[in-house]
């Protein structure tokens, strides 16, 4: 039977229940359990794939193809369970199918309402995700709720999983609640008050909280964890500090420090062996014991709001530590570079490396563009995502084939030279529409989820990936076939197609020869999506590695 945690909030948001539910499944996990985790968003949204990233942070794609939350990422990065899309839903999507059913009849002509038919179909969509009555069930389903209680969109949430816990019965659920202990400055000490009136309020709904996290930004003292403890009707020893930490990678330690694994298998009735955190430990050595520095420039338009780039900053974090150094990011706004031109372009000469991340709309892209030529001209190791590949090609095709104007038709419909578009509209330019795949709508909607493609031997792709590569998509441009041959003969590399369509995957620049670089590759794909602190990734590991080696020439040249 598979049994369950639930996580709420309270107080403010973005205290990090998605850090608190995913370290406590690494625990758990540790302890030879077998864990899922999903999160439940209370926007009416279906997904946040057409949210705006200022508005929601970055989108995580799964393997199968859904857009969904960034805290499935930290999910991922937990744990070994991979996250599908029944992981993460929204009240849109419940609503949906609710209404759904309505209209075929299913209620058989009954008032359709909140309570019972809400509740009961966000049940219907916990026990789908934690694989109930199937092989693949969980042995622990921890279930993140959005928002904070006192939230009007959350209560049909928090109403379900009240009603669940007693459908569950003890030992069978257990709630853990985070919530905000704050430092007041004047006052000189941390106010209890608002962790309090936040555990009234969600035993108001008819939920008593198991366990409380209280976050802070130091360590919450003996005294107002029983003050806490007494006011909340929560044992002493289940009120855990959780303080500000330099890494998130830390949390499982303080967590297991504070017996968080043992209290919750207690709760849980689980017999199961005492966590091993050696991995963790192992890490968490390697992040604070770096060989050397890099120095990165990530030239985006998101810069305002780094979470849009959560994951891709988390992977360069795991390539730091699978090399042995510290990976110093600075976020570049590329709009920055197209009004400053050759000043701020000049500034990126002092990095070992060059990133430009994936993106949507037409703002920044000249910048992006300038900021690849740069890398490209001066041999700045590059890594270009997405959009960032296509803005290499674009780069490539006016500078070095000579196709004035050439463009995305995403930014400009009329353009002489689309050397990336929409698949229907280069096919329609060739009178070719016929040869389009009737079963995919690549052109029409998204490219999502992972696809494997095979590797060309001998290339900077074929030494990180080896024959096939398998990764995970979000976009819906892509290179022009019809220009490929022209790329090439002008020393641009092709080295991974999609085996039906033969779109572009991977590009690259060689190593010797003509046009040669020293490390300069771009990805249709979102290498960024798969990469964990446990294993890293191949292409981030490789990327930095060039950027240690681009930083030993720097050091050289300045010696000599």
């Amino acid at each position: 039977m598979t049994k369950f945690v639930f996580v709420t909030g309270g107080v403010v948001s973005s205290l990090g229940k998605g850090i608190a539910a995913a370290s406590m499944a690494a625990l758990l996990e540790s302890r030879g359990l077998r864990v899922t985790l999903l999160k439940l968003d209370p926007y009416i949204n279906v997904d946040p794939g057409t949210m705006s990233p200022f508005q929601h942070g970055e989108v995580f794609v799964t393997e199968d193809g859904a857009e969904t939350d960034l805290d499935l990422g930290h999910y991922e990065r937990f744990v070994s369970a991979k996250m599908r899309r029944f992981n993460n839903f929204t009240t849109g999507q419940i609503y949906d199918s609710v209404l759904r059913k309505e209209r075929r009849g299913e209620y058989l002509g009954r008032t359709v309402q909140v309570i019972p038919h809400i509740t009961n179909e966000i049940q219907a969509f916990i026990e789908r995700g934690a694989g109930v009555g199937t092989p693949d069930a969980a042995d622990v389903a921890i279930v993140e709720i959005g928002g904070t209680v006192g939230d009007i969109e959350s209560l049909p949430f928090l109403e379900a999983v009240r009603q669940m816990s007693l459908k569950l019965g003890r030992g069978n659920y257990c709630f853990v609640h985070l919530t905000l202990v704050p430092f007041i400055a004047s006052a000189g000490e941390l106010k209890t008050k608002p962790t309090q009136h936040s555990v009234q309020k969600l035993r108001e709904i008819g939920i008593q909280a198991d366990m409380l996290m209280c976050r802070a930004d130091r360590r919450v003292p003996d005294d107002e964890r029983a003050k806490i403890s007494m006011f909340s009707n929560v044992q002493l020893d289940s009120v855990i500090s959780v303080w500000d930490a330099d890494s998130i990678y830390k949390i499982p330690r303080m967590l297991h420090d504070q017996n968080v694994d043992d209290t919750v298998c207690d709760i849980l009735r689980l017999s199961v062996p005492r966590a091993d955190l050696t991995m963790w430990d192992r890490l968490v050595y390697a992040l604070e014991h770096p060989r050397q520095d890099v120095r990165i420039a990530m030239v985006g338009k998101y810069v305002d709001l780094t979470e849009s780039y959560k994951s891709l900053t988390e992977a360069l974090v795991h390539a730091g530590i699978h090399t042995e150094s510290r990976v110093l990011i600075d976020y570049i706004d590329s709009e920055q570079i197209e009004n400053d031109g050759g000043v701020a372009l000049a500034s990126l000469s002092g990095y070992d490396a060059i990133l430009v991340p994936g993106g949507f709309g037409r703002r920044g892209v000249e910048g992006k563009i300038a900021a690849i030529r740069h890398a490209r001209k001066n041999g700045i190791p590059y890594l270009g995502i997405c959009l960032g590949m296509q803005l290499a090609v674009i780069d490539y095709a006016r500078d070095v084939c000579g196709l004035e104007g050439a463009n995305s038709t995403e930014f400009d419909q009329d353009t002489a030279h689309p050397v990336v578009g929409l698949i229907t509209e280069w096919l329609d330019r060739a009178g070719k529409v016929e040869r389009r795949d009737a079963g995919s709508d690549l052109g029409g909607t998204m490219r999502l989820g992972a696809q494997r493609c095979p590797v060309e031997p001998g290339t900077i792709a074929a030494g990180v990936y080896g024959e096939t590569v398998y990764e995970r998509h979000r976009h819906r441009y892509e290179v022009n076939n019809h220009y490929v041959p022209q790329f090439e003969q002008a020393g641009l590399r092709v080295s991974a197609r999609t085996p039906s369509e033969g779109l572009t995957e991977i590009i690259e620049l060689p190593q010797a020869g003509r046009g040669a670089h020293p490390w300069f590759v771009g990805v249709q794909f979102h290498p960024e999506f798969t990469s964990t602190p446990r294993a890293g990734h191949p292409l981030f590991k490789a990327y930095v590695e060039a950027a240690i080696a681009q930083s030993e020439r720097s050091r050289a040249r300045r010696v000599a």
